[in-house]
């Protein structure tokens, strides 16, 4: 379990700590828009009120409780599943992403309303009109580690058959 926590607290740091560098330190909630290297990576303010791409997107406060509880709820059932399981420290350490990036997500919501993005990547001529954060990365990046490594394994003490 120590590989979750690490991952979930490492993540949960970077994640704040480069929105406010950000958005706070380079004021880009107030000038909008910096080229870092055009076009493949873009600081852009986007308050994000829903899911990914802004799915689920409500003013209401409804809808950033609901989110804030469905967060909460899957990083408490990740945390359990490992904990029961114990699927090695691939698994933990993609669980520690996944909860980690949603309790950042959650932080954002509970302290501005709505999750802070910032980063925006383009490629190749295509123009790509949505932005994200790091915890976002983590959340993707953990839940792809937890369908390839979590899976196929007996949990310790149980054996099959």
């Amino acid at each position: 379990m120590r590989a979750l926590w690490i991952a979930a607290a490492a993540t949960f740091a970077l994640d704040q700590v480069t929105k406010l560098l950000v958005v706070q330190g380079m004021n880009l909630k107030s000038v909008g828009v910096i080229d870092v290297l055009p076009p493949w990576l873009t600081f852009r303010m986007a308050w994000n009120q829903g899911v990914n791409f802004g799915l689920l997107s409500n003013d209401a406060d409804f809808m950033r409780w609901l989110l804030v509880a469905v967060a909460v709820a899957i990083s408490v059932w990740v945390v359990l599943w490992l904990r029961r399981d114990r699927p090695g420290r691939p698994a933990m350490i993609a669980g520690g992403l996944l909860v980690g990036g949603a309790l950042g997500n959650v932080v954002d919501r509970l302290v501005y309303g709505a999750v802070v993005d910032f980063l925006n990547m383009s490629c190749c001529g295509i123009d790509n009109p949505y932005a994200f954060n790091v915890a976002d990365i983590s959340i993707f990046a953990g839940a792809l580690g937890l369908i390839l490594f979590a899976g196929g394994r007996q949990p310790r003490g149980r054996r099959r058959g």
